[in-house]
């Protein structure tokens, strides 16, 4: 039994995070968003699909993360200085 993928192209996937192509094919070539070339010859200008999957993994990393605390610490004094306040 095989699973149908739903893919999406490159304009729609631009269209629904309100960015421009060129960001979407950046993402493409950067190896952060998957996506397979559809073209009819493998030197040509390429066709890219995308499928429902990777664009799940790909808000999954982009996702904002909570940050941890930051642990401060108090400058030690130095002997030599004498305070006077």
């Amino acid at each position: 039994m095989t699973v149908a993928r739903t893919y999406t192209t490159v304009p729609e996937v631009a269209n629904s995070y309100v960015v421009s192509q060129h960001s979407v094919l950046a993402w493409i070539a950067r190896g952060e968003l998957a996506a397979v070339n559809v073209a009819r010859k493998p030197g040509g200008r390429p066709s890219w699909r995308i499928s429902r999957e990777a664009v799940e993994q790909f808000e999954r990393a982009r996702a904002a993360k909570p940050r941890s605390p930051v642990t401060r610490t108090r400058r030690r004094k130095s002997p030599e200085v004498i305070e006077f306040f």
